[in-house]
């Protein structure tokens, strides 16, 4: 989420543009949800945020730092969120926003060039799932897929590295979010 936000081109600053008023933004590069010291820990990014709409995702950097290489990610899984959706860090997160009266919209991850056709983009799919499964039991939480707005052959929409997204890429995740926080 804090991907291009030296250029004026993060999610935040696109969001903030499309909506015609202010968006707060406290995310950090390689933040995790489990561990990560201080701020980049994300439920410690959110302590004391309190509004009507947050935003966010995680759980990539858990993985890709976790040591699993892609291939045996199940215990990073449970520890982020439950096959049932119910339990782990993220349903924890997202149970203390919605009891601040938040509504949560959860970015799901987009598939990246660099992992495009490798055995890496079959953990994210089962994040997706289970991500899945925690909004359909609560209608205050949204999940967006962003494989609906990028293509992992389109390099337009990624930053050097192929993996976060280009300025460009984040102007898309803000159109794609921007419609949901104003209905």
């Amino acid at each position: 989420m804090a991907w291009n936000r030296g250029g004026g081109g993060s999610v935040a600053d696109g969001l903030e543009r499309r909506l015609g008023e202010p968006v707060g933004d406290v995310s950090l590069s390689f933040a995790r949800l489990v561990g990560g010291g201080g701020a980049l820990n994300i439920p410690s990014q959110l302590n004391g945020v309190a509004a009507d709409w947050v935003v966010l995702n995680g759980g990539a950097n858990d993985l890709s730092g976790s040591g699993c290489g892609c291939r045996v990610c199940d215990s990073v899984l449970d520890r982020l969120i439950s096959e049932s959706g119910t339990r782990g860090a993220i349903p924890e997160l997202v149970a203390e926003l919605r009891r601040r009266g938040s509504r949560v919209v959860w970015l799901d991850y987009y598939t990246a060039p660099r992992y495009a056709g490798t055995i890496c983009v079959a953990p994210y799919r089962i994040l997706e799932e289970r991500l899945d499964r925690m909004a359909a039991a609560d209608p205050g939480v949204i999940v967006l897929d962003l494989d609906s707005v990028f293509r992992s052959d389109d390099l337009s929409l990624f930053a050097r590295d192929r993996v976060h997204p280009s300025q460009r890429g984040s102007g898309r995740i803000a159109d794609l979010v921007a419609p949901v926080l104003i209905r």
